[in-house]
């Protein structure tokens, strides 16, 4: 392609447009009560999936990215959503376990086909046999058939058994859970939602689907190819090869065959950016906002945050979630949140909600570091980000329910005492 037709952006022009891309360019819209089932749908378009983890420090991890969009919301919105027909989202593995728009479910069958033929070549067994053959699995599959909407616990109870727990993925699971698990991986089970446990209720996609999707042909694996990278490529604005095959955990080479092909048909433009390395690409609907005004706290698995290698190129940010690392070999704490202020992650915090006693307890608050020679303007001053961040933290723990906020005594971080100074007229 000759030179002059690749479009040239500053690390702080891309950071304008993936932001709008993501829907964290402005500030969020003041409502006189939460937002609802619109607001989520919205949310949904625009980023095509919601990650989904059992992880609750602070908030689930498919609450928070509406949450950073949207405000204050009514979560019972999403139990509606996933738990009566029709449904407008169900669970599949996409990016890991998410929450998809049921058409989105059907053009992952390839990736469930994948999964399968995975699984046989590493040779998953229960107790000795095939996991896809395992008559354990067609046990757990008849009850679901028979049964509908089952939780694992449910269905262990049906088939009896001492509900001897294996492990499995790092998790003690009995051996209905690995069943199920092992049909929900390859698209043979969805849900109908959770139930107050948190704890899937799994069913069949063709009792869960709408009529209408259920209804529509099944696209061929290259258009459904075409369309995930599609929707990928306008929630990220900006985005590499890499990034697009991440939003959907799927391989790279026919992801790069996709991107060509959405080149070719004018999709996807070429484009370079200052300290990324390329190839890169904008999606021709991405447009480029003059500033970026949004105030908001992102979870550790919101889709802006989730490659690691385009949060450290645009925002020079080497970002990793470590609860699982040793607390003696952390970084910037166990469940640590960015804050984005502007077009900038400017803080990195460690939150907890004590939801027993009514407060949002801030155990960690560090400067984040910026890209090194980065020529915006504009970068805020550690009291701003400090009386910033404390408005931001009142309002997250008013969506939750909490009453106060505080540092704990015992805190880290080098924005602490500023952070503390301003928490007590951010509550008046």
């Amino acid at each position: 392609m000759p030179e002059a037709l690749v479009e040239r952006l500053t690390r702080s022009q891309a950071r304008r447009t993936v932001l709008r891309a993501s829907g964290l360019d402005a500030p969020r819209p003041t409502r006189a009560a939460p937002a609802g089932a619109q607001a989520l749908r919205q949310v949904v378009d625009r980023l095509g999936l919601l990650q989904v983890d059992s992880v609750n420090v602070l908030a689930r991890a498919h609450l928070m990215p509406v949450y950073a969009r949207v405000g204050a919301w009514d979560v019972q919105a999403l139990d509606r959503a996933t738990g009566r027909a029709p449904r407008t989202l169900v669970e599949t593995w996409a990016h890991e376990a998410s929450l998809v728009p049921p058409s989105t479910f059907r053009d992952l069958a390839f990736k469930h086909a994948d999964n399968r033929e995975r699984v046989a070549r590493r040779g998953d067994t229960l107790h000795g046999v095939p996991i896809a053959s395992s008559p354990v699995v067609a046990r757990v599959r008849a009850v679901v058939d028979d049964r509908g909407p089952a939780t694992a616990r449910e269905v262990q109870q049906a088939i009896g058994g001492d509900l001897a727990r294996a492990q499995a993925w790092g998790w003690a699971w009995t051996d209905a859970k690995r069943a199920l698990e092992h049909l929900f991986l390859v698209g043979e089970l969805t849900t109908a939602g959770r139930n107050a446990q948190f704890e899937r209720r799994y069913d069949r996609p063709d009792r869960v689907l709408p009529t209408d999707v259920l209804a529509r042909p099944s696209a061929d694996e290259a258009t459904a190819r075409r369309r995930l990278v599609e929707v990928a490529a306008r929630a990220h604005g900006v985005a590499s090869v890499r990034c697009l095959a991440d939003h959907w955990r799927t391989a790279t080479a026919p992801t790069r065959v996709a991107v060509a092909e959405l080149v070719e048909d004018g999709v996807l433009v070429p484009v370079e950016v200052e300290g990324w390395r390329g190839p890169l690409y904008r999606h021709r609907d991405a447009t480029l906002p003059r500033r970026a005004r949004a105030r908001t706290l992102l979870s550790p698995f919101d889709p802006l945050v989730w490659e690691r290698t385009r949060t450290e190129s645009l925002f020079g940010l080497r970002y990793r979630i470590e609860i699982y690392v040793p607390a003696s070999a952390r970084v910037w704490g166990y469940y640590v949140l960015p804050f984005l202020l502007g077009e900038r992650l400017v803080a990195l915090v460690d939150l907890k909600a004590d939801r027993r006693a009514g407060a949002l307890r801030v155990q960690a608050v560090h400067r984040a570091p910026g890209p090194a020679g980065d020529v915006a303007t504009g970068a805020p001053t550690d009291a701003e980000v400090a009386h910033e961040l404390a408005t931001e933290l009142w309002s997250v723990a008013g969506w939750l329910g909490l009453s106060d906020v505080d540092v704990r005594p015992d805190a880290g971080g080098d924005l602490v005492a500023a952070l503390a100074r301003e928490l007590v007229p951010a509550a008046g």
